[in-house]
């Protein structure tokens, strides 16, 4: 069955509809750019085939000598197809067609080698988690690589969709075009639903855009899920309440049907705690909730930033994704920053950009510095300097949100 819903009366909703194995229809709600009436992505019909011999390509990054690179390469790519020794296999197709293709190995100086491996489609089942298997499973366990960059074919972009909001739906919820965004957060650890919401409260007389919970607010016997959502979405007014997603699949689907229940859309999920394939059911599951990622563990996993939260993030459907600016408290360089940001809002034919959202120690005097680096298409998150206000949290925000909307960019 084709469904068709809408979102504000004024606002036309596309859906893309991927078919799947049995033959029934599955929609996906797609509504960026909600001003124009047009979706990212159009796709109508059509059984999806994935021709068994396609390859997509991944790059590692690996230490090693001049004399042994060539081997190296080739134990990764048989380590992240077949896993066991090729004169063991006896099916020449699986010869052909499955076991890992070294394509290229590039010296970068110092020790350090780029080496470009193929790999069979088919094996990630054009699934969240298999991919994240195939692409660097058990190779994550040497110390000396790191996942630098997968090329993504249409194939895979097509299964997996992206955002079905992105940039513009998010502009669109918070009336704010033209400009850059401003988001908060509720903190700390510890505090009553009521404490958050009077928080949540003078975030909203301030004008802020969007106020998340902090990650960690999870359901907590001092801040149940449930009843921080009431709470709080009663107060906000026109500023958007991001709550923060926890727990397993099940009970995290309880949780979106509560927040829809309060008439709240967007929410924040962390991909690398949640799981990927949790997050792609998600996405899948709650077409019209836009998804705010966080990168809570995503430094563990030794995949490059940039890739990991500005790529692979977007393409399991983050509308937004948060990451570190540079100069906080955490050690991004601006190199980093940028090549994340681009990739977060890169034209990827199909997919939706994501909305890139810097954060982590920023204070209110760092807003045009933060604005000229990353432009309008960005939402600063400053939280921690903002509480510090205390009694004058809301004059505080007012300055911060005047600072991003009255921005000349240079």
């Amino acid at each position: 069955m084709l469904r068709r819903r809408r979102g504000d009366i004024a606002d036309l909703v596309i859906f893309a509809c991927q078919t799947l194995a049995d033959g029934n229809v599955t929609v996906y709600a797609d509504s960026a750019r909600w001003r124009a009436g047009i979706a990212c992505r159009v796709r109508y019909g059509g059984a999806q085939r994935v021709n068994e011999a396609a390859r997509f390509s991944a790059t590692y990054r690996i230490r090693s000598d001049a004399a042994s690179i060539e081997a190296r390469a080739q134990t990764i790519a048989v380590e992240q197809s077949v896993e066991m020794p090729l004169s063991a296999i006896a099916e020449p197709e699986i010869l052909r067609d499955v076991v890992g293709v070294v394509e290229s190995i590039e010296d970068r100086g110092d020790g350090v080698y780029d080496a470009t491996i193929g790999l069979a489609i088919a094996t990630t089942g054009l699934e969240a988690g298999q991919l994240l298997n195939m692409v660097y499973g058990n190779t994550s366990l040497h110390e000396d690589v790191l996942l630098l960059d997968v090329a993504v074919p249409p194939d895979i972009a097509l299964a997996f969709g992206g955002p079905r909001h992105g940039i513009e739906g998010l502009r669109h919820r918070a009336h704010a075009h033209g400009r850059a965004l401003a988001c908060s957060a509720l903190k700390p650890q510890g505090v009553t639903p009521a404490r958050l919401a009077e928080l949540a409260e003078q975030f909203a007389r301030g004008g802020i855009d969007f106020v998340k919970d902090d990650h960690g607010l999870a359901d907590q016997g001092y801040s149940p899920f449930a009843a921080r959502v009431a709470a709080i979405a009663s107060v906000v007014g026109a500023a958007r309440y991001v709550p923060s997603l926890s727990g397993d699949l099940d009970m995290m689907r309880r949780q979106l049907d509560i927040a829809q229940a309060h008439g709240i859309d967007t929410v924040l999920i962390a991909p690398m705690i949640a799981g990927w394939a949790t997050m792609q059911a998600l996405v899948r599951q709650y077409p019209e909730v836009a998804f705010m990622a966080h990168p809570t563990m995503g430094g563990a996993s030794r995949i490059a930033p940039d890739l990991l939260i500005g790529k692979l993030f977007r393409l399991l459907g983050a509308d937004a994704v948060i990451f570190p600016n540079h100069g906080g408290r955490f050690g991004y360089s601006q190199e980093t920053c940028r090549r994340l940001a681009d990739r977060a809002r890169a034209p990827w034919d199909g997919v939706c950009s994501s909305l890139p959202v810097p954060a982590g120690g920023m204070t209110l005097d760092r807003v045009p510095e933060m604005l000229d680096f990353y432009g309008a298409d960005a939402m600063l998150l400053i939280g921690g300097s903002l509480l510090a206000a205390r009694e004058r949290l809301a004059e505080e925000t007012a300055l911060f949100t005047r600072a991003v909307a009255q921005h000349s960019y240079r």
